[in-house]
């Protein structure tokens, strides 16, 4: 009877504890690009969180393969460096945009035209799956057509 009790007591703790928030995509867009070539895909990853994630892989069936990448701009010099992630911390936000965090669509199996929309699965360290859709642009998303709350 006390084992069944503290089953009991078990499954009701574990059936009230809080899913894990998983990380929010926001202004996801790409440049055109024509097929065969590399495009390029913006966005804005929140962590609404109480627990640390991290991006660690992007999947889309648009691309041979997309990696994370992280543009700096050192002594007037400009480099681009592949990451394995990008940590986003519990609360906090990280902006992927030109001349920063970036993700490298490459080997693109047709092109990106203004105005297409190009489904993506963005993978997280925590094992979370979030699909988003790249709108293909030539500028950003303005923020005057995004709502905060």
């Amino acid at each position: 009877m006390d084992l069944l009790k503290i089953t009991l007591a078990a499954a009701l703790t574990l059936a009230a504890a809080p899913a894990a928030a998983a990380p929010q995509v926001s202004g996801a867009w790409s440049r055109p690009a024509a097929a065969g070539t590399t495009g390029a895909g913006f966005l804005t990853l929140a962590n609404p969180g109480r627990t640390a994630d991290a991006l660690v892989a992007v999947e889309t069936p648009l691309a041979r393969k997309v990696e994370i990448h992280r543009s700096t701009m050192r002594g007037g010099v400009s480099s681009m460096q592949k990451l394995e992630r990008v940590d986003l911390p519990p609360g906090g936000r990280v902006v992927f945009a030109p001349g920063g965090h970036h993700l490298m669509l490459l080997g693109l199996k047709q092109p990106l035209k203004t105005g297409d929309r190009a489904p993506a699965t963005l993978v997280f360290a925590s094992g979370a799956r979030v699909k988003t859709t790249f709108e293909v642009r030539i500028a950003p998303p303005s923020a005057a057509g995004e709502h905060h709350h």
